[in-house]
């Protein structure tokens, strides 16, 4: 089974937790509503859930909308994919977010992804494209004796 929905908007990364002066982590705010953001996406669009066991593989794509500062030729050389977005938040946070917000939706446990793909590319507008698939059936369709 493979899968894919997109998130439009900036792309987010996991903030750190947050902890009140008597010591109790909570999650910031911005991440909670994003976390939401990215199931409510996966709900409204698909309704499958991957087997408990089953080895995943994601890949996920964050597209920047390019600054409105650069000139017509460096705007074509990014959307070439000849320059490529630097910014900020870092591709681990990226995959940590949207890993950890479809945990227990798409899949029982993020430890079910064994093989990321992550890039980061200029686009005509800011969103993330999510795919997740079977490992198995990406690997040439035939279980692997070793997972």
């Amino acid at each position: 089974m493979k899968i894919s929905f997109t998130i439009l908007g900036i792309p987010q990364g996991k903030e750190r937790p947050r902890f009140t002066r008597f010591g109790k982590a909570y999650t910031p705010p911005k991440t909670k509503f994003y976390e939401e953001t990215v199931r409510a996406n996966y709900k409204r669009l698909i309704r499958h859930k991957f087997s408990e066991n089953a080895p995943l593989i994601s890949e996920i794509t964050a597209f920047y909308k390019i600054p409105k500062s650069a000139s017509k030729k460096l705007q074509k050389k990014m959307l070439n994919g000849e320059i490529k977005p630097t910014v900020k938040p870092d591709g681990d946070n990226v995959i940590k977010i949207i890993l950890d917000a479809l945990n227990g939706v798409a899949f029982y446990d993020d430890a079910q992804v064994c093989k990321i793909l992550f890039e980061k590319k200029h686009g005509e507008m800011p969103k993330v494209c999510v795919k997740i698939e079977d490992l198995e059936i990406t690997e040439g369709g035939k279980k692997d004796a070793a997972l």
